[in-house]
């Protein structure tokens, strides 16, 4: 079961990818597109075109995991950019539960020194 937890980097490759691609594949993708180390703990999302398949890639201690998921009669939001999208764990899970991340903004983070 994927619980993925606040702590784990998760990134998503915004192009579509074959779903046939499997542990190698993916792996390829990940270092040579997004220019990631793939045994680095973090979890790696891609989604296929017609965004109802996700697989997650992710090494763990001495092996790869691929997971998998395929909606029946819905699609997963995705997102319009051409780049990788860092994602929290939380954020990842919403996802995988059908919310749209990318049209829903949550407030910005502020940042000052001091309250006055």
């Amino acid at each position: 079961m994927l619980r993925p937890g606040e702590d784990v980097d998760v990134y998503l490759y915004a192009d579509p990818v074959d779903m046939r691609k499997s542990i190698n594949g993916l792996s390829i993708i990940v270092e040579q597109s997004m220019v990631l180390p793939t045994n680095s703990g973090a979890l790696f999302v891609f989604c296929n075109r017609g965004r109802d398949k996700i697989k997650i890639l992710c090494w763990k201690r001495n092996g790869f995991i691929v997971w998998c998921k395929r909606l029946e009669r819905q699609r997963f939001s995705w997102p319009k950019i051409q780049d990788a999208l860092s994602l929290s764990g939380r954020e990842l899970s919403w996802l995988l539960d059908g919310f749209d991340l990318f049209s829903n903004q949550p407030h910005k983070a502020l940042h000052f020194d001091s309250v006055s």
